[in-house]
């Protein structure tokens, strides 16, 4: 009989252990606890952290996460209001405000992330698709560029390294989007916190579409420096010949006065030596007839002469060769 006490007291003992353990659970400080009783929720939810009561074996407790939580969608591709197409991916910041709304339309994070990737990839789109490219990709709409200083203002009025002007930007079209997806989400107890654009790259088949555009105005310039330094070089190599001819015929120039004054100076030299007697006067005109006749003459030479003229007068008292020269009747 004593040992049927016993036991019996052991039974209600761990059956008191396990009953005071399912009616006591801990909230912890990061969440926040919806209490259900056959499925469906009992009370408004709990907040604070500690040791709480529920009826035990009847009631769960279902614990929701009550810090910022973080949403990253899927680079996907959609098209801008000029159709262009982009791959764009988004990250945003979110938080369960009220739990009791939270567990009852979605029930955990999971089905959470699911909802957002559909609220926040559809916005997205009528976003982007609402824009133009350049609107997205820009954040200020009043930004000046860092034009280059060696623009023509025939390139400047043609816009080459300017920025298209836009109404909004980036930033806007995400308070867009914020505006549009906290609204929904605020029904699932859901308050969005921030939403961003993670990246924006072209669509390959835009891409390069945009190269070549690019690859355009930058062949531009260079054509126009090409166009400047081939100009530069033809005026650098019409300076250079005017300045060779000019040397050339400043050179040619004192050439000819230096011959001309040293013939001058000879010719005087030649006459204060000549015109001293008769005797050198003839000389002088004999040697000369002979430096005529030198370089007159060759070895296949003929000449028809005058007994008259004064050449064949030196050529008669010259031996030229063994046979003397004759004239003719």
């Amino acid at each position: 009989m004593k040992s049927y006490l016993v036991v019996g007291s052991s039974i209600l003992a761990a059956l008191g252990v396990l009953t005071l353990y399912s009616a006591l659970y801990t909230v912890n400080e990061v969440e926040q606890v919806v209490i259900t009783q056959f499925g469906k929720p009992v009370g408004e939810p709990i907040r604070d952290a500690g040791i709480k009561l529920k009826v035990p074996f009847i009631q769960n407790v279902n614990s929701i996460d009550k810090r910022v939580l973080e949403w990253e969608g899927t680079p996907s591709d959609m098209p801008t209001k000029d159709k262009l197409y982009i791959s764009v991916s988004l990250y945003a910041r979110w938080q369960v405000t009220d739990p009791l709304q939270y567990f009852l339309r979605l029930g955990d994070e999971r089905s959470a992330q699911s909802r957002l990737d559909d609220i926040f990839g559809s916005e997205t789109r009528n976003a982007v698709a609402t824009h133009e490219l350049i609107e997205i990709i820009r954040t200020m709409k009043d930004r000046q560029p860092l034009r280059d200083a060696s623009l023509t203002q025939a390139e400047k009025e043609q816009n080459i390294g300017s920025l298209v002007p836009i109404t909004k930007g980036r930033l806007v079209v995400e308070q867009d989007i914020f505006d549009a997806a906290a609204e929904k989400v605020k029904v699932f107890g859901i308050e969005l916190m921030d939403i961003r654009f993670k990246r924006i790259n072209y669509n390959e088949s835009v891409r390069p579409k945009i190269y070549e555009r690019m690859i355009s105005e930058r062949r531009q310039i260079a054509e126009r420096f090409l166009s400047e330094g081939k100009g530069e070089a033809a005026r650098i190599r019409g300076n250079r010949e005017r300045d060779l001819d000019k040397i050339q015929s400043e050179a040619y120039r004192e050439v000819v006065e230096i011959r001309g004054k040293a013939d001058a100076k000879a010719a005087a030299i030649y006459a204060s030596a000549y015109n001293q007697n008769e005797q050198a006067v003839a000389f002088y005109s004999f040697t000369r007839s002979l430096q005529a006749f030198e370089q007159t003459l060759g070895q296949n030479t003929t000449l028809v002469l005058s007994t008259d003229s004064e050449l064949f007068r030196y050529l008669q008292h010259t031996q030229v060769s063994q046979t003397p020269l004759k004239s003719k009747p």
